[in-house]
């Protein structure tokens, strides 16, 4: 001040004559300031070190408030946790003290509670002890006035077991009461008690805590004042040299920028307080202007974002609901202290488009599965089952599907009838009052279905209740189904190739009504499921076909023999027409020949194949060829199918065909069998032993490459039966040869007694539990033996003289047989025949007779193996007439050779079929 003294302005002393601005060391020490005006300086606005300073010292004031604030609000929550703990515990003292129960079921309960309750009230502090009914009223009351006055406080809680407590503001100011139940031994609520305590009896500790918050806060004034001035340099040089008005526009800035974002930031403290809201998180949440610094619970958000805005756990793209919006809310923890920052974005638009792209996306996945579920089989109606498998539930919680009439037999839809029969239903529950399967189904020209099958589309009823062409079908079945549940229907014919199969219906009951948008996906189901049905349908009408012709293949009814008694069975297989057969033939001599024959394949190429073998085998059997001949014309046949097939480009060749084939005598009991790549046969003999026989067996038909085919003789006893079977009756997938051999044996044997045709009944129950996957053929033969008093035989010399001796003898023999009125006929036979083998013929002559039930067989064997020949002979030939006559006279003759030579046969007709007068025979050959 003595300085700024001396200097004064020439002015001020009246000096004129002296200089404004005196003299230069004035100037200097005018510039300087004074340390009054350096004190000011820190509190003027632009300067950085009075900003920095007035914000620590704010900093402090605040952080001095806060701590003192968090303090009394914490020692409050603490007074409150502690209030409620005391109230809690004397409640459940009251009410667990022996005696209370006993006291509230008593006739007063009041004379007995209110003395205990008053002296639990003074030695413990709280504010009241009151017992109350079950219902409600007061039985104990500080205030006797009180006393059996209802409260209306909720307690459902306490009866219930648990603890009820609530926080209010009393005339006495804030307080905790605590409300439990009192129990009998049974467990029977008796009564209530409730206790009250105020937060102000309980001790305070922010009183011993402010001085050292005070002494803290000046220190920390103290050091803020000293390091104001190195804050304001190292925020000058850290700021660039920026000073208070380009930091201020700086701020602004990222306020601006903050809040014009469309995406709601949230700061939070650990406690889940917010400490920064911008505009659109108080939009989208609907925060009020004073949002910052409170806890997020408080704002009425959904208990889940609450929750997770206030954990502080990190999120990403997590959806809640916020009002009509849902938000994508993503949090971040930040700090060291478990601050959090969370951002806020409204995606309901996003999940609108999200949830239209679900349903799409839905209903791809459900035309995909279509496309791989359905379809599966060609069966009718298990493709229909499938469709409705595919639709319920994804699609509708009901289907049904109706298939026109000739559909279902496989036939073309004529669109001449519109009749329709349901053949599958499915749905949530098994209640639904839908027609079930097999209902024939007629629907009138008015109801929605019959619309959709004149149109050829989808016909979507929205609202069942209101479709009266519907209603009108059947009245009770619509009232049913309405009080049911059902709603809404979609119905889409099943058209395929431009006609009409049948009709679908989806159904729904506890899903959305149908919308316009589902007659797509509908109507896509149902084309697939169509064009499978379709497929079906062209199969079972072929299936159908295949098994017409395979059983006008086989044997109808098997000629009743002497020889056998035969028993036989077919199944066809699971995957359709096979190529397995059987037959029984007759053979001259009264023996019969028995085949069985598989052509591995299923169709009609395998069906048409069997046709050709068994053809082939009936006229090799007419020339009475050998088994082991017969097998190797049939190889040769085969080889040459397969031939014929590759020249005309036809890859299907016959391979795997086998055969077995057996002929039985019934005058020796000899039986000669041979097999090309066909299982052997099992042999039961009278004793109910059952074996299989080893026959040699040769490479399957077409496959032999001329290798020679071996027999096998078997000398089968009378009451013999001989198994004869394909080998879809022994082997299956999961069972080798040697097991289903073992099964069959184990069978036959349970089978003593039985005739053929309970033998094959019993063997497939045992061996088939279920349908075979192979075609199946079996063939069971029960053996007979001629009486030997049905054979007549003698050895003929080589003489002609013997011819007469041997007629003689072979009219006697039949006149043994009573068969006199035969003996002109068989004479002549004899005769033509001896005497043919006596001329051209070797010897040794066998001359023998057989007498089979309505035949009479003549046989003539000789060493030559040369065969006659049958010719007419001319007007004026002497001789040639002899095989001409022996034709005439007989119902069939033949030649069969054997290893020794050859043996010519006739069979006579005895009774209704015996041949003519011999002159008639002649005169019309005349």
């Amino acid at each position: 001040m003595g300085k700024l003294g001396r200097y004064v302005p020439a002015s001020w002393r009246g000096d004129r004559g002296l200089s404004k601005a005196g003299p230069p060391e004035a100037g200097r020490e005018a510039r300087r300031p004074s340390a009054g005006r350096r004190g000011l300086s820190w509190l003027k606005p632009r300067s950085v070190a009075g900003q920095v300073f007035l914000l620590q010292l704010a900093v402090v004031v605040l952080l001095i408030t806060t701590a003192v604030v968090v303090l009394v609000i914490q020692d409050r929550n603490r007074a409150i946790r502690e209030a409620g703990d005391r109230s809690l515990v004397a409640a459940e003292s009251f009410a667990n003290a022996p005696g209370t129960a006993q006291a509230m079921k008593s006739d007063d309960p009041t004379a007995a509670l209110q003395p205990e309750a008053e002296a639990v009230r003074k030695k413990t502090g709280v504010d009241y002890v009151v017992a109350l009914s079950p219902y409600g009223f007061r039985w104990t009351h500080p205030d006797p006035d009180q006393i059996g006055k209802h409260v209306s406080t909720s307690y459902g809680q306490a009866l219930e077991g648990e603890p009820h407590q609530t926080t209010f503001d009393s005339s006495l100011g804030k307080a905790v009461d605590s409300t439990v139940a009192v129990f009998d031994t049974k467990g029977t609520a008796v009564g209530l008690v409730t206790v009250g305590v105020t937060v102000d009896k309980v001790t305070s500790v922010v009183q011993d805590q402010l001085p050292v918050l005070f002494a803290a806060g000046g220190v920390a004034l103290l050091l803020a004042a000293g390091g104001s001035a190195l804050v304001s340099g190292r925020l000058r040089r850290q700021t660039g040299g920026l000073g208070p008005v380009e930091m201020t526009r700086m701020y602004e800035h990222h306020d601006a920028v903050l809040h014009a974002v469309r995406e709601g930031v949230i700061i939070l403290d650990g406690d889940g307080r917010l400490l920064l809201v911008n505009d659109e998180a108080r939009r989208l949440l609907a925060l009020p202007p004073e949002a910052e610094g409170r806890p997020v619970t408080a704002f009425g958000l959904s208990p889940a974002l609450a929750e997770l805005l206030g954990s502080g756990r990190a999120a990403t793209d997590e959806v809640f609901p916020a009002g009509d919006i849902l938000l994508a809310v993503n949090v971040r923890p930040v700090g060291a202290r478990g601050g959090s920052v969370a951002t806020l974005r409204d995606t309901t638009e996003l999940r609108a488009l999200a949830g239209r792209a679900d349903v799409a996306g839905g209903r791809l996945q459900l035309l995909y599965e279509a496309s791989t579920r359905i379809g599966t089989t060609l069966d009718m109606q298990r493709t229909a089952e499938e469709l409705t498998e595919v639709a319920v539930p994804r699609f509708a919680d009901f289907a049904t599907i109706e298939l026109v009439e000739p559909v279902l037999r496989g036939g073309e839809p004529t669109g001449a009838s519109t009749d329709m029969r349901r053949v599958a239903a499915a749905g949530i529950r098994d209640d639904a009052p839908l027609y079930p399967v097999g209902r024939r189904m007629h629907y009138a020209p008015d109801n929605p279905v019959a619309t959709g099958m004149a149109t050829g589309r989808p016909v979507l009823v929205a609202h069942l209740a209101m479709a009266d062409g519907w209603r009108a079908q059947n009245p009770e079945r619509a009232r049913q189904v309405l009080a049911y549940g059902i709603h809404s229907m979609i119905s889409v014919p099943l058209r395929a190739r431009g006609q009409l199969l049948g009709v679908v219906a989806f159904w729904r009951s506890e899903q959305d009504t149908f919308e316009s948008d589902d007659l797509s996906p509908a109507e896509e189901l149902a084309a697939r499921a169509a064009v499978c049905i379709d497929n079906a349908r062209r199969y079972t009408r072929e299936h159908t076909t295949a098994v017409t012709l395979q059983r006008s293949l086989l044997p109808g009814r098997l000629p009743e023999l002497s020889a056998l008694e035969v028993g036989h069975r077919y199944l066809p297989a699971r995957a359709g027409v096979g190529g397995d057969w059987y037959d029984v033939i007759p053979l001259p001599g009264a023996r019969v020949a028995l085949v069985v024959g598989d052509v591995v394949g299923h169709g009609l190429h395998a069906a048409a194949t069997m046709g050709r073998l068994r053809t082939a085998v009936h006229n090799f059997a007419a020339l009475d060829l050998p088994p082991d001949e017969l097998l190797m014309h049939l190889d040769e046949l085969i080889t040459r199918i397969d031939q014929d097939a590759a020249a005309e480009g036809n890859t299907e060749a016959v391979t795997g065909a086998t055969c077995l084939y057996a002929v039985y005598d019934p005058v020796t009991g000899w039986c000669v069998l041979a097999r090309a790549g066909h299982p052997g046969p099992a042999l039961v003999s009278p004793d109910g032993s059952v074996t299989f026989p080893d026959i040699p067996v040769a490479p399957p038909l077409g496959a032999g490459g001329g290798l020679p085919v071996e027999t096998a003789e078997l000398r089968l006893a009378a009451d013999s039966r001989l198994v004869l079977y394909t080998d879809g009756l022994v082997e299956a997938r999961d069972r080798d040869i040697d097991v289903g051999l073992g099964m069959l044996g184990a069978a036959l044997a349970d089978t003593d007694g039985d005739t053929p045709d309970e033998t094959c009944r019993a063997v497939l129950d045992a061996m088939l539990r279920t349908r075979s996957l192979d075609d199946v053929a079996l063939l069971v033969a029960r053996t007979r033996l001629l009486d030997p008093e049905q054979v007549g035989e003698w050895e003929v010399p080589g003489d002609p003289a013997a011819v007469p001796r041997v007629r003689a003898e072979a009219t006697r023999k039949l006149e043994s047989w009573g068969l006199g009125e035969a003996a002109f006929t068989t004479e002549l036979i004899v005769s033509e025949l001896v005497t043919n083998a006596v001329r051209y013929g070797k010897g040794p002559i066998r001359l023998r007779l057989l007498h089979d039930r309505d035949s009479l067989i003549c046989e003539v064997g000789d060493g030559n193996s040369t065969s006659p020949h049958l010719r007419r002979a001319a007007f004026t030939d002497e001789g040639g007439r002899g095989l001409f006559l022996v034709a005439q006279m007989s119902r069939r003759w033949g030649t069969r050779y054997t290893d020794r030579g050859k043996i010519i046969w006739a069979e006579q007709a005895l009774g209704a079929g015996a041949a003519g007068d011999l002159g008639g025979v002649l005169m019309a050959d005349l």
